[in-house]
């Protein structure tokens, strides 16, 4: 673990024992949110200003849990850091905090009235990922998504006040696309850095791709045809999530749009690269996102418009 993992990890479980520092611990999340993700503080400025503090206080449990599961580099530790998170998560709904990232958390988590289940889904995900490294079938991975991303989307639902399943299971499809777009994009990464596949071993078994081949870096058209596949069935996924975009309040809309457009320039990179996810990573660059942050900004001046104009 290097040491600024570990500061983070620190710093975000540190003891709590008063109202005072419930505000230090906001500013924290805030700290934390802003300085990690390089576009979390454009895109915050999206939201209405009443959800910027509760999305720093939700991005702060995600990165802590994250941090636990990948960055410790080591398996035993990582299970032992993130079932003490599974037992703060589940003290902190029976009214007991006592940490910096809870006293936060538990403040948004009443102000919506969010259950339990999507904290507890993230961390198992993440604990699966300290015993798990490849994937058989598509199903199976479907499955991991359904825990490591598309919690997120349903913790973003519920503090936009969001609570039908109609809502959630479209906010499932993007989320899911946006975890195997960033699987396709970073196929060697994965492989070399962590030695997991997310690749379905059947996708594989399919086109003649072998781990030896991801490990080696090789591409050739086996890998293009299972690439270009796999692809297309995430740009579905993010096709069909496209119908939850009119159904929510225009001021998140924007916000949450900017995600799933960001997905989909990763799948059109990968395109343009022939699906070569092997010799390169494909990736937007600066003035790509610029353009999507700037195509959300204008979406919300003119969402802000369209609303005096009615008054």
């Amino acid at each position: 673990m290097n040491r600024a993992v570990e500061e983070r990890l620190t710093l975000a479980l540190a003891p709590v024992h008063g109202a005072t520092e419930v505000e230090q611990a906001q500013g924290y999340t805030r700290r934390l949110a802003h300085s990690h993700y390089e576009n979390f503080s454009v895109v915050s400025h999206l939201l209405p200003r009443q959800f910027r503090q509760d999305f720093c206080n939700v991005y702060a449990f995600c990165r802590i849990a994250d941090d636990m599961a990948d960055e410790v580099g080591d398996a035993v530790r990582a299970t032992e850091l993130l079932r003490s998170l599974r037992h703060q998560t589940e003290e902190c709904f029976r009214g007991c905090v006592t940490t910096r990232l809870f006293a936060a958390l538990s403040k948004t988590i009443q102000r919506y009235d969010i259950p339990v289940d999507p904290f507890l889904d993230l961390i198992d995900a993440f604990e699966q990922d300290q015993r798990v490294d490849r994937y058989q079938t598509f199903e199976e991975l479907l499955d991991y998504c359904r825990r490591s991303a598309d919690p997120v989307g349903r913790l973003v639902l519920y503090m936009c006040g969001y609570r039908d399943q109609e809502r959630q299971r479209l906010s499932d499809r993007t989320c899911t696309a946006l975890q195997l777009t960033n699987f396709w994009q970073d196929v060697r990464g994965d492989m070399l850095d962590r030695n997991r596949i997310y690749i379905p071993r059947e996708s594989m078994d399919r086109f003649g791709v072998t781990e030896d081949q991801i490990r080696a870096g090789r591409f050739d058209a086996r890998f293009e045809q299972l690439m270009r596949r796999e692809v297309d069935r995430t740009q579905n996924m993010f096709d069909e999530g496209q119908q939850l975009l009119p159904k929510l309040h225009w001021q998140v809309r924007k916000h949450v749009a900017l995600f799933g457009k960001g997905g989909e320039a990763i799948l059109a990179a990968i395109r343009r690269n022939r699906y070569d996810t092997l010799t390169s990573r494909p990736a937007l660059s600066r003035w790509q996102k610029t353009k999507l942050m700037m195509t959300a900004l204008g979406a919300g001046l003119a969402g802000s418009l369209c609303k005096k104009a009615a008054a």
